[in-house]
């Protein structure tokens, strides 16, 4: 039990005094350049699968399937 106990104080001790955490402007400016990757990427998949749905439908048309 010693050893669990012991676990947590140094994982308490190194997040307080060793972790290097962001300041709030630099959480807020990560933020938005995640979002705004996250949105070209979306839109990325968003183009992709509506380019292969119109070259499918089109095959599928030529096929008369």
């Amino acid at each position: 039990m010693s050893k669990i106990g012991n676990y947590i104080q140094e994982a308490y001790d190194e997040l307080l005094h060793k972790v290097s955490w962001p300041s709030w402007d630099e959480l807020q400016q990560t933020t938005v350049i995640v979002l705004v990757a996250l949105a070209l990427v979306t839109a990325s998949v968003w183009g992709m699968d509506f380019a292969a749905k119109a070259v499918l439908t089109f095959i599928y048309g030529i096929l008369g399937k």
